[in-house]
């Protein structure tokens, strides 16, 4: 979508690292300006300006101007960037010119409106398979986003990328059959037995050992030892 916005960018005559460093230091973020059958160009661009963008409804799929120095404004869309990991600063950006009269090809974001009746009555659950789309359309064509109903999918029912209603010039990239969105089951957890391996035994539960501590001790108690001869002779002399 294209808007009234005009972002100042200086040329850059050297790159690399130092550079890229000396920039930031300066409050500027290092990007690269191409396309169009025009050479690239390397700039320095305003990153608070570049982030109002990106923060926009429109985002990166905004048209906005880059006013070159000792130049004219171009129309430009930004196609990528880069962001520190931890202090979520602007790196570096890369910017594409636009030519408003050529086609081209850009990923929509896709929201999802109403409460699916799958949902509501049946006790379903809506998943949402993918955010956007790719379409092909003219550069002052590009919506913001597309809005899908969901209200009337009941369960095992969906919305694919050919529900989505396209105007003007806009053609669908993305495969037709692709699912938006679908309502399935709720399925219960389930607790599952584990499961022996084949040829494997499966060890059935005993009842523990109840263990008689007198009857154990009778039975594995040794017999009396015989007296001896010698001593039996003797005790038979003391009584006569």
């Amino acid at each position: 979508m294209r808007k009234e916005i005009t972002v100042t960018a200086e040329p850059r005559e050297s790159r690399g690292k130092n550079e890229a460093r000396r920039l930031r230091v300066k409050g500027f973020a290092p990007a690269v300006l191409y396309g169009a059958n025009a050479p690239a160009v390397a700039v320095a661009v305003s990153p608070k300006e570049v982030n109002k963008i990106l923060h926009s409804t429109t985002g990166h799929n905004t048209i906005f101007n880059l006013a070159m120095q000792g130049g004219d404004e171009i129309p430009v869309m930004i196609v990528d960037w880069q962001r520190d990991p931890v202090k979520e600063t602007l790196l570096h950006v890369d910017l594409k010119r636009i030519d408003l009269t050529k086609r081209i090809d850009i990923k929509v974001r896709v929201h999802m409106t109403g409460e699916a009746q799958g949902v509501k009555i049946q006790g379903g659950l809506l998943e949402a398979i993918t955010r956007e789309v790719e379409i092909e359309c003219l550069p002052d064509e590009i919506p913001e986003s597309f809005t899908v109903d969901v209200t009337e999918l009941m369960i095992g029912q969906n919305l694919r990328a050919s529900d989505i209603p396209l105007s003007g010039s806009m053609k669908l990239i993305s495969a037709p059959e692709q699912v938006i969105a679908h309502v399935v089951t709720m399925k219960a957890e389930e607790v599952v037995a584990p499961v022996a391996e084949a040829g494997a035994e499966v060890a059935t539960p005993t009842e523990p050992e109840v263990i008689k501590k007198g009857k154990k001790e009778e039975e594995g108690a040794e017999p009396e030892k015989a007296e001896k001869p010698e001593k039996v002779e003797k005790e038979k002399g003391k009584k006569k």
